[in-house]
């Protein structure tokens, strides 16, 4: 059920109160006064007074029947109404205690029927016939009648103070909660609308590389798009799903800015793709270091213990090796996050003589490596692509995983240092 209905609801409920409240509690209030009349002492005149005033009562809860239609807010009929019956209340009240039931009507929508300025004052009247009829009925008889009256009447208006604060609250919580949605709703479609243009220019991209017959620049596209794009939508979906679930407004906001932050890589990334520039981890950084940022960025993200170590004397490598080994890290954690359901992971760069070799290991749900996997649109490269982009700089890429002893991959690529 969303918000809106909740809402719409909720209304349909308080107004079937505000409708037949009045009659019911009036009516129980005048069942109370016949059962009781004999122990309060009313008279025959106070009985023709007394049934004068009910009739009154119903009068004016018709009329404001057929009135409050178009009076859906507070105004000056709603005040006249909540004035004459509080009146009437508390005449009825003076005649019998037990007509108190029909007072206690004024609690309940005095910030709909009064200006806010006349809630309070409304509010505290109702309170003093209540006090009232629970001392034993208005006037309060003798000095100890009046203490006790006074003390009923300081508890009335203490809980009212305490419901108040708690209303209060409720309504900036509410407040808050629709505020977030709305802002939600907005990022969502933001983001919809980049994914659209995401999209659009990845189709655009390989309409022209068809056009210009370059198999391989188009291969390179995809796999970039891969490594870019789709890993950055993946991390920013979820993202939006901690949101979604968050009840901490801080926490929400630290999630969207995180998620602006994956929308606005990626989008950075994309056009260092189609220019066939390095990665923008690479531009900065050496490889160790952008591996290192890469790896604990993820597992920020994810929450998973990751760790990244270092064996041998790092080099500058050839910007082509760079870049297929970060594209491979890239690919392995966001495998990790999709599938593996893994508590730790490791990566591991290792210099030694004429080679380099990356190591990713986690503890997660691994698989079988010899089962074939069906390659789905909505899927990437996996392991395929990664072992492509070793074999394209004459590297290799082995894998090690079975059913619930988590996975391990290695690829092994030639140390070709910068030209």
């Amino acid at each position: 059920m969303s918000t809106a209905d909740a809402a719409k609801i909720v209304e349909q409920r308080w107004g079937l109160f505000s409708r037949w409240g009045p009659y019911v509690l009036l009516a129980f209030g005048v069942l109370m006064a016949l059962a009781t009349s004999g122990v309060v002492g009313m008279t025959r005149g106070e009985w023709y007074a007394s049934w004068a005033l009910v009739g009154a009562g119903l009068a004016l809860q018709l009329w404001w029947s057929r009135a409050a239609g178009s009076r859906p807010g507070p105004s000056a009929a709603g005040t006249l109404y909540y004035a004459v019956r509080w009146a009437i209340a508390f005449t009825l009240t003076w005649l019998n205690p037990f007509f108190a039931f029909y007072a206690v009507v004024g609690y309940f929508g005095a910030e709909r029927l009064l200006p806010p300025r006349l809630v309070k004052p409304g509010l505290f009247a109702t309170a003093v016939i209540m006090a009232g009829s629970q001392s034993g009925g208005l006037p309060p008889d003798g000095e100890l009648g009046w203490t006790v009256f006074g003390a009923l009447l300081a508890v009335h208006v203490a809980l009212l103070i305490v419901f108040a604060h708690l209303a209060a609250q409720e309504y900036e919580r509410n407040r808050i909660a629709a505020s977030t949605i709305v802002e939600l709703e907005h990022t969502n479609t933001a983001l919809q609308q980049a994914m659209d243009e995401n999209a659009a220019l990845h189709s655009q991209l390989l309409v022209q590389a068809r056009e210009a017959g370059v198999a391989d620049e188009r291969r390179r596209l995809a796999a970039e798009i891969h490594d870019t794009i789709a890993q950055g939508l993946t991390g920013i979906i979820a993202q939006l799903q901690v949101v979604a679930n968050a009840s901490d407004e801080t926490l929400a906001r630290e999630h969207l800015g995180r998620a602006a932050d994956l929308a606005r890589h990626s989008l950075g990334e994309a056009r260092r793709s189609v220019h066939n520039l390095s990665p923008t981890a690479l531009e900065h950084d050496a490889l160790p270091e952008a591996l290192k940022k890469t790896v604990t960025e993820w597992a920020e993200r994810t929450g998973v213990r990751a760790e990244f170590t270092l064996t041998g004397t790092a080099e500058p490598l050839h910007e082509e090796i760079e870049a297929t080994l970060l594209r491979i890290v890239q690919e392995a954690l966001s495998n990790a996050s999709r599938h593996a359901a893994a508590t730790r992971l490791g990566v591991t760069l290792s210099y030694m003589d004429g080679e380099v070799t990356l190591d990713v290991r986690d503890d997660g749900r691994g698989f079988d490596p010899l089962a074939t996997v069906r390659r789905s649109g909505s899927g990437g490269f996996g392991l395929d692509g990664m072992r492509a982009r070793a074999e394209r700089i004459a590297g290799s890429l082995t894998v090690e995983s079975e059913p619930g002893g988590g996975t391990a991959l290695s690829a092994r690529v030639p140390l070709v240092r910068h030209g």
